[in-house]
């Protein structure tokens, strides 16, 4: 098998969405070569761990290097260096199935099928084009970024069409899939959430200890937390204001935001237009081993992004995250499943429109979802986030699209 990412494997993600997945896959039996595309900073801190894991899990890694100057110039320099080491790994030993995460790897998988007529798999995690516009990030009025989004909806239609399977990350995101007219089987799409690691976000295995010293330290009356990043699709006015509609009920409370990007004078001008305290923000940084203590010691969850076209496609992963360790939690509707599995599983609170009407039923909910079993939410990600069931539901694939053979 030939996996082929454009994140980076030492990246936050890749250790989170990608290792977890191919190790499970090359304990069942099928030998991978993966190719990934690292930030030197982060290839330089972390490469080393990476490689054990790799070698122990008998994953033949490639990295390769992410540039990212000059924009447009540079994914296309690493989109050549992938297809180019893809092609060469395959007149050594060819391969079975080219597994690509998302649309620039698919660029070689799409080679790979045409040119040796490869098993292509197009995991596509989300509509990327799309999104690019959807965050501000690509403006089409600008016509270099018109062609890049024309080009990669035209790539999007040709991967439909040639992928020998399709994975999406939500049955919202499938259902518009199946409206397309170059998807001639529907049955060749599957849909695996992005799962969450339930070993480690699971409160039995943390230390309460632990837990209760990050409460006292923040605050012990109710903790309402935020983990990610702050800008693109994540809405941090209405996060805020949210909080703002909490203050009034829960004077004590803090908003904890765990997050890497950095808090700027523009946020803090947004407590300021709805007089919260500076001191009523709680601000911190995590890595991954640490995160499950910050989500244990919170009392409910907070996050809302941006509804839009192709957040219907989503999957947050610290969704499944939050639930593994039992938090309950307040989100928005329109992104991917979120709100189907929020109130299939009776595990928190959707808010229907930013208005201060909503905001206000969601704090007076908060009394109810306290009382939801940290189990009952927990069952709830063991049924839909797991790790086992993405890797088995993964398996199947493999085995569905090579007749079963493996080599």
């Amino acid at each position: 098998m030939l996996y082929i990412s454009y994140d980076g494997l030492t990246d936050p993600l890749g250790q989170s969405q990608i290792l977890p997945y191919v190790i499970g896959l090359s304990k069942k039996g099928y030998q991978f070569e993966l190719i990934s595309c690292e930030k030197p900073d982060r290839f330089e801190a972390y490469k080393g761990n990476i490689e054990t894991i790799c070698r122990e899990n008998n994953i033949n890694w490639h990295p390769l290097s992410y540039h990212k100057k000059p924009p447009v110039l540079s994914t296309i320099r690493d989109s050549n260096s992938i297809k180019k080491l893809a092609f060469q790994l395959h007149a050594e030993k060819p391969f079975d199935i080219v597994h690509c995460r998302s649309y620039i790897s698919s660029i070689t998988g799409l080679a790979l099928k045409k040119k040796h007529n490869v098993k292509f798999i197009f995991d596509m995690r989300g509509f990327f084009a799309d999104e690019r516009v959807d965050g501000n990030l690509w403006n089409l009025s600008n016509p270099l970024y018109n062609i890049i989004y024309r080009y990669f909806k035209t790539m999007e239609a040709t991967y439909v069409q040639f992928a020998d399977h399709i994975v999406s990350l939500t049955s919202s995101g499938k259902k518009i899939m199946e409206g397309w007219p170059l998807l001639k089987y529907q049955d060749k799409i599957t849909v695996i959430p992005c799962s969450a690691d339930m070993d480690l976000f699971d409160r039995k295995n943390l230390d309460e200890g632990k837990i209760q010293a990050l409460k006292n330290e923040i605050n012990n009356d109710l903790i309402v937390g935020y983990y990610g990043s702050l800008g693109t699709w994540y809405m941090m006015e209405e996060m805020l204001d949210q909080f703002n509609s909490i203050l009034h009920k829960y004077p004590k409370a803090r908003l904890l935001v765990v997050t890497k990007d950095e808090w700027t004078n523009e946020h803090d001008s947004m407590l300021r237009k709805r007089n919260i305290k500076r001191n009523q923000v709680v601000l911190r940084s995590s890595e991954r081993n640490q995160m499950p203590y910050y989500m244990a010691a919170t009392d409910v969850g907070l996050f809302f992004i941006k509804p839009c076209y192709s957040k219907q496609a989503s999957s947050p992963t610290k969704h499944g995250e939050m639930m593994g360790v039992g938090l309950p939690l307040i989100a928005n509707r329109g992104i991917g499943d979120v709100d189907e599995i929020i109130e299939s599983t009776h595990s928190g609170y959707i808010v229907d429109d930013f208005i201060t009407a909503e905001y206000n039923k969601a704090t007076e909910s908060i009394p109810g979802i306290l009382k939801i079993p940290k189990d009952t939410i927990r069952n709830g990600a063991l049924e839909i986030y797991s790790l086992e069931k993405a890797v088995d539901t993964y398996y199947g694939i493999y085995k569905k699209i090579t007749s079963g053979k493996k080599r």
